[in-house]
Parts: structure tokens; C-alpha cells; sequence
């Protein structure tokens, strides 16, 4: 669906005003879109649907997912969450899991951003150099 500027400034500001301390209030954010769809202003569902995307978005960029071969230790862990929120500001949402393909190491994904401390991945570029 082809969304037009005036759309996207819409849903943009329905998105800033459910944000409070450069967070997403998600009460705010469902009593937003309960106004829209009461109100039904022109072109509410591209408004609506952009709004959605850029949700989805700010859930991914707050997400953070960490990968070892091993289980981490609860110290090495609140050191890991520690820098995270360090780098990404509070309210990061952080999952640990475990998973022995990566040999040894670390993966951390937070949105877009993989930092791949893996002996898997250093395998791989060595392998791509050759």
C-alpha cells in the first residue's frame, strides 16, 4: 500500500504523542487508536497501519536477543545487560538463550544491530578468505 506523505506525518505524530520519555506507552498507544478508529479522520487505515510499522519498529530496536554455546552465568549476564543499556538507553527488553552451533562465543542482536562474537562466525570469514 502506497502511503502518502501527509499519512506518514499523521501516523508519525499519533506515534510521538504515545511516547513518553522516549518510550512507547503502549496504554497511551491503545487509547490513540481507539480515538482514530471513533473519529475516522480521512485515510484512517493507511494512518493506522503506518502507525503500526513504526511500532513494530521501536519493539524491534528495543529487543535484544543474546546467543551463546553455553549458558551464561548470572554475573556475566548483568554485565552484558549492563552494557547493553549502556548503549541502547533503558528499557531494553533482553532474552538469553543458548545455541551450541555457535561453538563458543557470543551473538547479540538488538533490532538491526548483530555484533557476532562467535567462533562460528570467525570460522566462517576464515573460511571466506580462503
Amino acid at each position: 500500500m502506497k502511503v502518502s506523505k501527509q499519512t506518514r506525518r499523521e501516523a508519525k505524530q499519533l506515534f510521538r504523542s504515545c511516547c513518553a520519555n522516549g518510550m512507547l506507552d503502549e496504554a497511551r498507544a491503545r487509547k490513540m487508536v481507539q480515538r482514530v478508529l471513533e473519529a475516522k479522520p480521512r485515510g484512517y487505515i493507511a494512518i493506522l497501519s503506518h502507525f503500526q510499522r513504526l511500532v513494530k519498529l521501536d519493539l524491534d530496536r528495543r529487543t535484544a536477543k543474546v546467543e551463546s554455546a553455553t549458558p551464561l552465568s548470572q554475573d556475566l549476564q548483568a554485565k552484558v545487560q549492563a552494557g547493553l543499556a549502556r548503549a541502547y538507553g533503558p528499557g531494553l527488553n533482553l532474552s538469553f538463550g543458548q545455541n551450541p552451533a555457535l561453538i563458543g562465543g557470543m551473538r547479540i542482536k538488538v533490532g538491526s544491530d548483530v555484533y557476532d562474537g562467535s567462533v562460528q562466525a570467525r570460522l566462517a570469514a576464515l573460511q571466506e578468505s580462503f
